[in-house]
């Protein structure tokens, strides 16, 4: 197998692996609120779209590839599609503002997060844009 297929599939396997972490663990803090001011704020589905943000852009640079990116949020919203189907006293994801901002927040994330790892890809390191430009002269 050739170098750039070989990491393509590391990659891959890594996004799967990343993808139902991010769903079983962002499914169970979805939920979360917590009372300020005496109003609740749901700050769980927050958190669990930041979780799948940041492993999203941590696969894309670890892998140099936005193919993890995209595979992580197809696993991951698979997988809590899973869980918003099951039977009625099973069913993890409710039909509810926190359970549909969770599950469509999730294709919305992705999206997001190909165009930045995409352009992230597209530009040249911090380090070397800043070894090409020269000081100028005060």
């Amino acid at each position: 197998m050739k170098r750039g297929a070989a990491g393509t599939v590391r990659g891959i396997a890594a996004a799967v692996l990343a993808a139902l972490f991010v769903a079983a663990a962002g499914t169970a803090l979805h939920r979360q609120a917590g009372p300020v001011a005496g109003v609740e704020v749901p700050w769980g589905v927050v958190a669990a779209l930041l979780l799948l943000a940041s492993v999203q852009l941590w696969l894309a640079a670890w892998s140099r590839s936005i193919i993890p990116t995209a595979v992580a949020g197809v696993v991951t919203y698979a997988a809590v599609g899973v869980f918003s189907s099951a039977g009625a006293a099973k069913q993890l994801v409710l039909g509810d503002a926190a359970g549909n901002v969770w599950v469509f927040g999730i294709a919305a994330v992705t999206l997001v997060m190909l165009v930045a790892a995409s352009r992230l890809r597209a530009g040249r390191p911090a380090a070397a844009a800043v070894a090409v430009e020269p000081l100028s002269p005060r």
